[in-house]
């Protein structure tokens, strides 16, 4: 799909075509459309650099004035991608359970949806997402009850929240002055003051789950619309109405479209930055901007488990890290298993070059944007260092693409694009086990690379997170910050044939004279 803020360059005539693709993030079970935009082979490259013609849509400088169309792919594929925030916690099914099935729970949400008219299906996901359906959970922060809802939003709510000044009485021995040399004691008794609860309606979900309801559809009638009053719910009412008027008021977006997804997917560092840069702050607070998501998809897994708590319960252990016990911490260590980790010396690296399961990276770095800055510090020889499996290159090569052409969006000619720093591809196992980085060792897969981004100048680095954020949130690819300055980046199971494709691309393309 043709987008704006392409590389200078004549445009040409283009197509769309519709691809499915089967995302990880769905494990690896359902699937949704995905829109890649392809220009017409034999469309002239930049003069300046790779422009590949396998593209995403709405990715980067490509968000700007997002189609309609874009905008719904784009949409179901960051709903779909909110499953390994769900499904990696240890309470995600026990808490379908509770909330799906129990007998006591599901009368109070019926009837709270039909007295309010808020959907039950989407109190019951606020619930999931909560508290995983613990009527007595207690947030650190504050919030309690299967709802979680904080004091302040109690009282307006109409829970009471009542507490009473209890005293105990205490008894110490002290000594006393005396002129006697045997030392003598005093018995004092003292009142100590405690504050206890008395009534918390917020641990009642007889009280907490209609009260809720209520709070939601009284939302959606003020911000108008469900989307806005269930990010509300988790971000604030003064949050939302705040970013609500920067959406009406936005560039591209019509004023009856003003919606979660349009705000979400409508701004950038270059355009809508006072979008982009609220969104950003609460990001960095609690990820609040993609609730509304995370919501619509907890909504599908509740619905999953109705049908099925077998194929739920599946599909919830395909997200256990096989590296990590407990919580996966990022989704690399799920979309690489111990199976992916082959090269296990320096040998099994030279003796698969043949095959083409690693490709040497290519050393062009004003064309494809990066340059091989691989430390030399290591029992293998650096040629053999500089590989990678064609994904992984691939995507390296559409990462420096989509950074540059929003760089170049974002400054207009004033400063020009430094290659992304690449340090570190393929390393044998008995070298990666050497090091003290955190994910060394999936570089024995051959299928991630690091960045260093220490010497970026700041609007480039804003522009790489920006991408690998957009990437990730369309299940492309996930990557985790290892250290202070470097990048670990790494494809989705369901990703790697577009990334081979693009450096199956790459690897026949000339720059122009």
């Amino acid at each position: 799909m043709a987008s704006r803020g392409l590389a200078p360059q004549r445009r040409q005539p283009q197509f769309r075509r519709r691809v499915r693709i089967t995302l990880v993030d769905d494990g690896m079970r359902s699937s949704v459309l995905l829109f890649l935009g392809f220009a017409l082979f034999g469309q002239p490259a930049s003069r300046e650099y790779f422009v590949p013609t396998h593209r995403a849509a709405g990715i980067g400088a490509a968000r700007d004035e997002m189609p309609e169309e874009t905008l719904e792919a784009r949409t179901a594929l960051m709903i779909q991608t909110q499953t390994f925030a769900i499904l990696r916690e240890p309470e995600a099914v026990a808490g379908a359970r509770r909330v799906t099935a129990d007998s006591k729970l599901q009368p109070l949400f019926r009837s709270a949806a039909k007295r309010s008219g808020f959907p039950q299906a989407t109190l019951e996901a606020v619930a999931y997402l909560e508290s995983w359906g613990d009527p007595k959970a207690e947030s650190p922060s504050g919030p309690k009850g299967i709802m979680q809802v904080s004091e302040a939003t109690a009282r307006e709510m109409g829970l009471k929240v009542t507490r009473a000044t209890r005293y105990r009485v205490t008894r110490q021995r002290v000594q006393v002055r005396s002129k006697s040399k045997t030392p003598k004691y005093k018995t004092v008794t003292r009142k100590e003051p405690y504050t206890v609860t008395v009534r918390d309606d917020r641990l009642n979900p007889a009280r907490a789950i209609p009260a809720a309801a209520v709070y939601l559809a009284g939302m959606e009638r003020k911000f108008g619309g469900r989307d806005w009053a269930v990010f509300a719910y988790h971000c604030g009412q003064g949050c939302v109405a705040h970013l609500l008027d920067l959406t009406r008021a936005a560039r591209g977006i019509p004023k009856d479209q003003a919606t979660v997804a349009r705000m979400f997917f409508s701004a950038s560092p270059v355009w809508n930055r006072e979008i982009y840069e609220t969104v950003q702050r609460e990001m960095q607070r609690d990820w609040s901007p993609t609730y509304w998501f995370r919501a619509m998809r907890a909504q599908q897994l509740l619905a999953l488990y109705r049908r099925d708590p077998r194929e739920f319960a599946s599909l919830a252990q395909q997200y256990k890290s096989e590296f990590n016990p407990g919580r996966a911490p990022h989704r690399l260590t799920v979309w690489l298993t111990r199976s992916d980790l082959v090269f296990h010396t320096g040998d099994d690296i030279r003796s698969v070059l043949g095959a083409k399961l690693l490709v040497k990276a290519f050393d062009r770095p004003e064309y494809f944007g990066y340059s091989l800055n691989i430390p030399p510090s290591s029992p293998l020889d650096l040629e053999d260092r500089e590989k990678g499996a064609p994904v992984a290159i691939g995507a390296l090569v559409y990462v420096a693409f989509e950074t540059r052409r929003l760089f170049d969006q974002l400054n207009q000619g004033r400063d020009r694009f430094r290659p992304l720093e690449v340090v570190s591809l393929v390393e044998p196992e008995d070298y990666a086990r050497q090091l003290s980085e955190r994910e060394a060792l999936s570089h024995v897969s051959g299928q991630v690379f690091d960045i260093d981004a220490s010497d970026l100048p700041p609007s480039e680095m804003e522009c790489l997170r920006f991408v690998l954020d957009d990437l990730g949130w369309a299940g492309y690819l996930g990557f985790v910050d290892e250290g202070a300055n470097t990048l670990h980046v790494g494809s989705a199971p369901a990703a790697r044939d577009f990334f081979t494709s693009v450096f199956e691309e790459a690897a026949g393309a000339r720059p122009a004279d």
